[in-house]
């Protein structure tokens, strides 16, 4: 799987295709949609459909397809090279949503959680096949949040499609099981070629299962914290285990306000202000010594003002 796009820009969402058979452009087909990687604080989530003729789609069977989280990885990939090949009948798409997508929205002011986020992926990802020709007739998916409320949100987004959503929908429906081992292959090739953009140097790849609840993951988000700044891109902030290690870790901090002079009010709570870490008197720090920026400033070309 060629995931080069993605890789040129890691901080963004992006979305991956197989071409489209043409058959699926002129016979009545079938949708399945799963994802992988919603728990992980590390890493992305992706998001895949998979769709067929529904003449056809006991074909998937012959592939043995499968509830990813029931395969190895070779197993997966190997399936995942079966699916390829049937690019006679089978086509799927990837939306790939990374740790900076995932929490750039959850924190924003406006409140837009994972399950909304979730929705808005499967749904991009159909409203893409519709777009391409693809003659869908049924969509199966694998629910998040209540399945009758998803359903009836799908239902009324796509009022021409016989929609299906089920838990644990992977297992039950074969063109559902093809599209989580499309989804799981991805993020495990993303997971396992993350290109960390910030200088960290050797950056050790033991970091467990990525659940919040591991302790190799734990070990590597302290790791890997700065004390200011937070973590690498590869990292879910929005997460609480990431949250929770940076309020008790993290170098406490004054927000300024504009009720009283910030560095006056971070000294009388003998804490520090935050604009001390953006700016100081020119070329030296408070002490005099020579000042070097974070660079968080440099690898984004950013320059402090004296005066505005």
């Amino acid at each position: 799987m060629d995931l080069g796009d993605f890789e040129a820009d890691n901080s963004v969402s992006c979305r991956l295709t197989s071409e489209i058979p043409d058959i699926c452009k002129s016979e009545d087909c079938c949708l399945g949609i799963d994802e992988a990687g919603r728990g992980p604080v590390l890493g992305p989530m992706v998001y895949g459909i998979c769709f067929c003729p529904v003449s056809r789609k006991e074909q998937l069977k012959d592939l043995k397809v499968a509830d990813s989280k029931t395969l190895t990885e070779a197993e997966r990939e190997n399936l995942f090279q079966n699916i390829s090949n049937a690019k006679d009948f089978v086509g799927w798409a990837l939306q790939i949503l990374s740790p900076n997508t995932i929490s750039t929205s959850m924190l924003q002011r406006s409140k837009y959680n994972l399950n909304a986020l979730s929705h808005d992926a499967a749904i991009g990802l159909v409203q893409f096949a519709l777009d391409s020709g693809v003659q869908l007739k049924e969509v199966f998916v694998d629910t998040v949040g209540p399945a009758e409320k998803y359903e009836e949100k799908l239902s009324q987004r796509f009022p021409g499609l016989e929609v299906t959503v089920r838990p644990k929908a992977d297992s039950l429906f074969p063109i559902v099981s093809a599209a989580s081992i499309c989804a799981k292959v991805a993020r495990d090739h993303a997971v396992k070629g993350w290109s960390f953009r910030e200088d960290l140097g050797e950056v050790d790849t033991d970091w467990g299962s990525g659940y919040p609840g591991d302790p190799k993951t734990k070990a590597w988000l302290l790791k890997y914290q700065d004390p200011v700044f937070g973590y690498p891109q590869f990292v879910r902030f929005s997460w609480s285990t990431a949250k929770n290690l940076m309020d008790s870790k993290g170098a406490a901090v004054y927000w300024d306000d504009d009720e009283e002079d910030g560095e006056k009010a971070a000294a009388r709570q003998k804490n520090t202000s935050m604009l001390s870490f953006c700016h100081r008197p020119t070329g030296t720090t408070a002490q005099g010594a020579a000042h070097q920026s974070h660079r968080f400033f440099t690898e984004r070309r950013l320059q402090g003002l004296g005066a505005l």
